[in-house]
């Protein structure tokens, strides 16, 4: 797996994380930037993590509303909170990462959806990115 591949899980931990726990994600970064402080081992991934998370608390409102308009019938209160996780780091790596290919950001985030979400997660995943990354 690559540092990448292991940045986005951590990513999407922190994510859900605030999802789940009902706290804001700048509170969910600060837990675990203070965890990754005291496990250094985990350093190498956790540098891009980090960079997606602050990255998706800086665009919150815009990714949110990029899911909202090409979601097609699904708003974000009614979709798994694992997805909703995944679609924001997608979007982030579409909208604001230059250096992540638009494939590579839609199959990172196909491949999160086949592994821990629902079975209908991996299409609606990949083409809710597929019509974001055409209309950029």
């Amino acid at each position: 797996m690559s540092a990448r591949t292991k940045a986005r899980k951590r990513a999407l931990d922190v994510l859900y994380v605030a999802d789940i726990r009902q706290i804001s994600m700048s509170d969910a970064l600060v837990a675990e930037t203070q965890r990754s402080l005291e496990q250094p081992e985990r350093n190498s991934s956790w540098g891009y993590a980090r960079d997606i998370v602050t990255g998706v608390i800086e665009n919150q409102a815009t990714i949110d509303e990029l899911i909202e308009t090409y979601s097609q019938g699904w708003s974000l209160s009614r979709m798994p909170i694992i997805d909703r996780a995944i679609l924001r780091i997608g979007i982030w790596e579409l909208t604001s990462n230059d250096e992540i290919p638009d494939a590579v950001a839609i199959s990172e985030a196909v491949e999160m959806a086949q592994s821990l979400s629902t079975d209908d997660s991996a299409s609606f995943v990949n083409g809710l990115l597929g019509r974001i990354a055409a209309s950029q």
